[in-house]
């Protein structure tokens, strides 16, 4: 709670406030996060063809698109804005909107090149997350290999309530 009774975590959400999140919530915030992802995309196509556009209007056409070099450069972008967004706040946007945050062993925020290796496992080895459905602790094949939790937080600075179970 801050002064006057305030608290920013919902009323609903304080019983579960640091505990490992399940299979339902992470897949709904990787799904977001994976529409973030091609957002960034689409925005640098249509960037590049823009510029294409502007320097030689009249022999532009839009530039093609190779299915092998256009997932590998999903799966460096989804890599890098996870890297990001895990080593800085904890959280990427589908975790803000799902009301999660990644910490590390100590239930801190993780250092940039724990978040790299864990958005490299998640990235290349996304089956990893059904570990959790499994696993009575709600961990992935990620965060059993890398000691890494996915947590309930609603704190807006990353004061985690994480209790380690």
């Amino acid at each position: 709670m801050t002064e006057g009774g305030f608290s920013p975590i919902p009323r609903e959400a304080r019983p579960y406030q640091g505990r490992r999140a399940g299979l339902v919530t992470r897949v709904t915030a990787n799904v977001v996060d994976v529409l973030v992802a091609v957002a960034i995309l689409l925005a640098a196509y249509a960037g590049l063809n823009g510029l294409r556009f502007l320097v030689s209007p009249r022999s532009f056409s839009f530039t093609d698109l190779s299915p092998l070099p256009s997932v590998a450069a999903a799966l460096v972008v989804l890599a890098g804005y996870l890297t990001a967004t895990w080593a800085t706040t904890g959280r990427s946007y589908g975790c803000h909107l799902m009301g999660l945050r990644v910490v590390g062993r100590d239930g801190g925020r993780l250092g940039p090149f724990a978040a790299l290796l864990r958005s490299l496992f998640c990235v290349l080895f996304p089956l990893g997350l059904l570990w959790c459905a499994v696993d009575g602790s709600r961990r992935s094949v990620q965060d059993v290999v890398l000691r890494t939790a996915v947590v309930y937080d609603w704190q807006p600075r990353g004061e985690t309530g994480f209790r380690r179970a």
